[in-house]
């Protein structure tokens, strides 16, 4: 019988600055695969493949107008496009499907079968994950996974979807662990968690008490949300439960200038499996 993947932990990554996109991704993953800089890479490269791909049958003056617009797949705050969470997953051979498509039909019959979501709305990203068999919500605004029933993953992804959340589904061969050393297996946020610690942390944090605050719409349509799904399952609840980053996002941008109109993108190609190492 096949063992628990990682040793049966939890892998959690705690809201930092607005790098929900990254947390996002890696508790997908379930390990710090992703560092900001590696999507800044991965927004880059699509920043220059739209770029060239626009210029096609453009005049030279259009074209200088397009390659004068800011990056389309990720803002100096650090929001990320839905196309660089794409990116990447797929280094990881996953594949995100938005829950609405016909493919995912029986993802919204029986989503316990599935594996991974995908939840978005506005700036805020988050995944629901499924990990030795078991559910969880690792969403970065609380300090740890929330285990979910299979009854309530059902109800909760309805409750998103009335709210105006976009969610995808998640499909593919997932890491069975993450190929990092116990002492490279920490990027400043991320940390592992026996399933017993995690509900210990969730239980000792009081369920009313609003998540970290975040100075935008989403942060309280979300966390509005929570409590008014509590009071209509009150009961399954119970039984489971920032100046440099700017800087560093801006400098990984410039090297997508205009130059890249040539075709030759300063910014190295991460579509390979090489970018666990890379991580911090």
């Amino acid at each position: 019988m096949e063992g628990a993947s990682n040793g049966g932990m939890l892998y959690h990554e705690v809201q930092e600055s607005k790098l929900c996109a990254v947390h996002c991704v890696n508790t997908v993953l379930q390990g710090p695969f992703f560092s900001e800089f590696d999507l800044a890479a991965l927004a880059s490269d699509l920043d220059s493949k739209e770029r060239q791909m626009m210029l096609q049958g453009t005049t030279t003056a259009a074209a200088g107008d397009f390659l004068s617009e800011e990056s389309h797949n990720v803002s100096l705050g650090g929001d990320f496009s839905i196309q660089v969470l794409e990116k990447a997953l797929e280094v990881w051979d996953l594949q995100v499907i938005p829950l609405d498509c016909p493919v995912a039909e029986p993802a919204q019959i029986d989503p316990e079968l599935e594996n991974a979501f995908i939840c978005h709305l506005h700036d805020h990203w988050f995944c629901i994950r499924k990990v030795n068999g078991e559910w969880y919500n690792f969403d970065s605004l609380y300090a740890a996974p929330q285990h979910f029933s299979k009854f309530y993953l059902s109800a909760y992804l309805d409750s998103l979807k009335g709210s105006g959340w976009s969610i995808f589904l998640v499909r593919g061969n997932f890491p069975k662990e993450c190929p990092i050393s116990s002492s490279e297996a920490s990027n400043g946020y991320g940390q592992w968690l026996s399933p017993e610690d995690a509900e210990r942390i969730t239980k000792s944090c009081n369920l009313t008490q609003a998540p970290p605050q975040r100075n935008n719409m989403s942060q309280q349509q979300h966390t509005e949300q929570l409590p008014s799904l509590a009071e209509t399952d009150l009961q399954m609840l119970s039984d489971m439960e920032d100046e440099d980053l700017r800087a560093a996002i801006a400098a990984s941008l410039m090297d997508s200038s205009p130059a890249t109109a040539s075709g030759e993108s300063s910014i190295p190609k991460t579509e390979n499996k090489d970018i666990p190492e890379k991580t911090a």
